[in-house]
């Protein structure tokens, strides 16, 4: 599926515009820099989830490029219900030029099989399609958005990325996480304390084949839990269809009070889970990697 125009931000989505608040000198300093090594890239397509990161580079992407500047969403089964349209919304109100394709990292045994090296594949399979289409979209570059602390995890799709010429921005400008919310806020963008959004592949455990039913399993249980106002956590799927809930720990008693405790039961049974457990560590992000050999865990390098 090609690239396609999407056009409706929403009836509140005012453009995001005026002076740039709360910023130190050293913020500010980033945020010269970002721009200028963007201007630098000449026509770039930014990988665009929605999310604070790819966000601040999409936004910072329309400032120093105005229409030369492009924001790509990838669509495919992994990704969570209300993203896309948020990520619509969000273009709209930044001004960027918007494009939606199709991912078909479902098509790929190697993904499928939900080793260690999953986002590999995904990313390969991502990057792979915007190098293919940057003819189409007219661009010379593409542009991720992870940030300076990205290096640090374990990031199997940085090394697609490498392979494919992405630049990383943020991360050439010295950009880490806090660094990019603090843009983000002062940027006036709604994300800027948005919780992270990985992909609904990340919380199946790895070993345990991804498919498209378990997905979904886990979009709906997270999406359960968000409408009872919980924000921060995860639906983590291990062997013999067992969710594992982490929240913040505040939250526990909240679910496990009648009779939510039993509410919740059913409906994670409706959705096809046969455990409900809560982790009584609560919200870990990437806690999956706990499983992972040290000796398997990757150090990525950055694209320069």
């Amino acid at each position: 599926m090609g690239p396609s125009t999407t056009t409706t931000p929403g009836t509140d989505a005012e453009p995001i515009a005026g002076p740039d608040l709360f910023l130190d000198p050293d913020l500010a300093a980033k945020r010269d820099a970002l721009l200028a090594t963007i201007r630098g890239y000449g026509r770039v397509a930014v990988a665009y989830s929605g999310g604070v990161d790819s966000a601040v580079v999409a936004r910072a992407a329309h400032e120093a490029l105005g229409d030369a500047a492009v924001a790509v969403t990838a669509v495919s089964e992994s990704l969570a219900s209300g993203e896309l349209e948020e990520a619509q919304a969000l273009a709209g109100r930044i001004g960027i030029r918007h494009r939606v394709i199709r991912t078909e990292e479902f098509a790929d045994p190697n993904y499928l099989r939900n080793n260690s090296d999953r986002c590999y594949f995904c990313k390969s399979e991502l990057y792979g399609r915007l190098v293919g289409l940057m003819d189409r979209l007219e661009v010379d570059a593409i542009a991720s958005g992870a940030n300076l602390d990205d290096q640090g995890d374990h990031r199997p799709g940085m090394r697609a990325a490498g392979e494919k010429g992405v630049r990383h921005p943020l991360q050439e400008c010295g950009l880490g996480k806090a660094d990019v919310r603090a843009l983000a806020r002062a940027w006036g963008m709604p994300v800027w304390d948005k919780p992270a959004a990985p992909c609904l592949s990340s919380r199946i455990a790895y070993g345990e084949e991804v498919t498209p039913a378990r997905v979904r399993m886990v979009d709906q249980a997270e999406s359960w839990l968000r409408a009872r106002g919980l924000r921060l956590l995860r639906v983590r799927y291990h062997k013999n269809d067992m969710a594992r809930i982490e929240v913040a720990p505040e939250e526990f008693a909240k679910l496990l009070a009648d009779p939510v405790r039993g509410e919740l039961t059913a409906a994670f049974r409706g959705f096809g889970f046969k455990f409900v457990a809560l982790d009584l560590e609560g919200f870990r992000s990437g806690s999956l990697n706990d499983l992972i050999p040290p000796e398997q865990l990757l150090k990525p390098r950055v694209a320069r």
